[in-house]
Parts: structure tokens; sequence; C-alpha cells
């Protein structure tokens, strides 16, 4: 018969204590250098940006036809001597834009518009040159995180299609009757640069915080806000397409009165094209008025993702909504400036560049509307 143990007896030895677990599944991948990624696509996202504003520039200057070639290697290289020079000079004269709009520019005059377009294309070699070089250092470090080479990866074939579609613009002005790029070229060149942007800002907000961070905040996320926050970053990117539009035919310097267009509700003849859907591209005051229209929508739109915002529990997100409606509201302001002035390039440019911030913070709204920040009892962010 087993003899009765004491209430307090002492057990035996069970062996060494069993360690703690140290993490789940979502710390037994590679974390990686995820403060010097970051750091590094902070880099390109200000290269963007820059990028964005010379190609602007380059617009407004009516630079982008100078050079009629595409050289992605050998064309980093500017013209060395006056041979070269006049070779380049040449190959201007025989496009439609030097023989019906500058018919007569001087050499000096023609050097200025080429290093305006050299200097963007030179600007895109940098840009690619950074990321390969960042991207093959983590690769060959084996510090990128797990999971994040293909995006890393994507960000590097959206700048190769970039340069191709910028080829695919410049090339619809050099032949024909075009003076100008075709303005949906234009568009979908800008179009593309602001959807690279918005994948670097993304993946900066997420390199911010660790994955595991990230999964815990996803259980306070805002479904509703998120989804009104996704709908105001589209509706924005169709106005940035209509603004591309606005400037592929100088339409900013037509009907110049606000917020009438030659007196009219309606711009004059807005549909004296044939066939019909080349006014929704090539008719100025259509095209104007699409913008003109669009904007206050947006702006409409974005008070009520604003009110919406404002109901949120947590402070953080509510500060980067006031910051979207902060902005959006200048936008609205310095695109009625923009078109009353006659569209000077220094205030285009500043349009310009408003987008590129609005863009930038509307998505670090929704992506507190995905991932909200963690906050105190008294709701202040820790």
């Amino acid at each position: 018969m087993a003899e009765k143990r004491k209430l307090f007896e002492e057990v035996a030895d069970p062996g060494p204590a069993r360690a703690a677990p140290a993490g789940g599944m979502i710390d037994a991948g590679r974390r990686g250098a995820r403060g010097a990624i970051r750091a590094w696509l902070m880099v390109l996202f200000a290269l963007v940006v820059v990028m964005i504003a010379v190609g602007g520039l380059t617009r407004l200057t009516d630079s982008g036809l100078s050079i009629t070639e595409w050289r992605p290697i050998t064309g980093a290289l500017p013209p060395m001597d006056a041979a070269t020079w006049e070779s380049e000079f040449d190959k201007y004269r025989q496009i439609p834009e030097y023989q019906i709009q500058n018919k007569g520019m001087s050499l000096a005059e023609f050097k200025v518009i080429y290093w305006w377009e050299w200097g963007h294309r030179q600007l895109g070699r940098v840009i690619g040159l950074v990321w390969a070089v960042g991207f093959l250092g983590f690769l060959l470090a084996r510090r990128i995180p797990t999971g994040w080479t293909p995006r890393l990866l994507g960000l590097g074939a959206l700048g190769g299609l970039q340069g191709a579609v910028g080829w695919w613009m410049v090339s619809s002005g050099l032949g024909g009757e075009m003076l100008d790029v075709a303005s949906y070229r234009l568009a979908t060149h800008l179009g593309l640069a602001f959807i690279i942007l918005g994948f670097i800002a993304w993946y900066v907000y997420a390199l911010g915080r660790e994955e595991r961070a990230l999964m815990q905040a996803r259980r306070s996320a805002e479904p509703k806000l998120f989804s009104m926050s996704t709908g105001l970053l589209h509706f924005s990117f169709l106005q940035i397409l209509l603004g591309a539009l606005v400037a592929g035919i100088d339409a900013g310097r037509t009907y110049n009165d606000w917020p009438l267009m030659a007196g009219e509700f309606l711009p004059p003849f807005p549909f004296e094209l044939e066939p019909v859907w080349r006014n929704f591209f090539e008719n100025a005051g259509l095209v104007q008025f699409m913008h003109r229209m669009a904007g206050y929508l947006l702006f409409v739109f974005g008070i009520v993702v604003w009110l919406r915002a404002r109901r949120s529990p947590n402070m953080d997100t509510r500060f980067r909504f006031n910051a979207v409606f902060a902005v959006l509201l200048l936008q609205v302001v310095v695109g009625i400036v923009t078109v009353v002035y006659g569209a000077p390039w220094q205030i285009a440019i500043l349009h310009q560049l408003g987008a590129v911030l609005l863009w930038a913070l509307i998505l670090r709204g929704r992506f507190a509307a995905r991932y909200p920040a963690e906050q105190s009892i008294r709701g202040r962010p820790v």
C-alpha cells in the first residue's frame, strides 16, 4: 500500500525549468534592418518629390522635347563640345515644336531648355542608382525583413517602367503636328510617379513599427474611416490626373476668371472638337472645367471624411486627418490663385507640390485608420 503523502511535503526535483517562450511566429522571421531600410526609402521619397517638381518645371518651361532620343546609358553625358551641341540642336530643328512654335531659336536659348530636360532624365538615373545600390546592398547583407524583398523589388520595377513611360510620352511630341506631348501620356507619366510615391510612403509608415505592433494595432482599426480615406485617396488621384491634363495643354492659362469661365458656368464650345472624346483631353475649356468641378467635389468629400475622423477615439488619428483637411483647403486656395493669375510657374509648381503633400498626408491618415497608434488612458500617444 502506498505511503500517504503529507500536505506540505516537498516533491522531487522536476529538473531544469523550461524556458519561457521568446516570441511567436511573427518574431520568428528575420527582422532585418528596418530602420536603415526606412531611412533609405525616405531618401528615395525625397528624390521622387524633387523629380516631380523638376518634371513640372520642365513642362512649364516647354523643355520636354529638347532631347529627341532615348539613350538610357550614353545619354547620361551631356554634349561636351560645339559640334555635339550643333548636332543636338539640329535634331530639335526637325520636330514640329521648333518648326511651328520656336522657329529662329538661338543655340543659347536651346541650351536652356536642353539642360532642363537633361537634368530631369539625369535625376531619374540617380533615383534608379540609389534604389539599385540600396536594394542590392540590403539583399546581399541579408538584412531585408521577411516578406519585404518582393515589395522593394517592385519599387525598382515600377521605376524602370516609369522610364519607359517617360519616353513613350516624349515620343508623342516628336512627329505629326503635335507641339507638346500628348496630355493623356503626360497624365499616365505623372500618375505612375504618384503611385511610386504612394508605395514608398506606405512602406516608410509600416517600417516605423515592428510587425507584432502592427498586428496588435489592427485590433483597434477603424474599418469605416479606412474605407472612406481609401476613397479620398482614389478621388485625389483622379484630380491629380486631371491636373496633368490641364498642364499638358496649358489649359490653366485660359479662362482666368473665377468662379465662372468666360462669364458662364460652362466654358464656350466645350465639345467643338471631333470626335467628341478628344474634347476630354484636348479642349482647354472642358479640361479646366473638369479639373475645377472635381476639385470642388474632392473638397466636399474631404470635409465628410474629416468629420468622420473627428469621431475617432484615437487622438493621433484625429490629428492626422486635421492635417489632411488643412492642406486640402490650402490646395483649393492655391488652385484658384493659379487660375486667376494665369498659371505662372512659381504658383503652378507650388500647386503641384501641394498635391504631393496632400497625397502623403492622406496615406498617413489612412495608415492610422488601419493601424492606430498606441495611446495612454488619457488618450495621448505613447
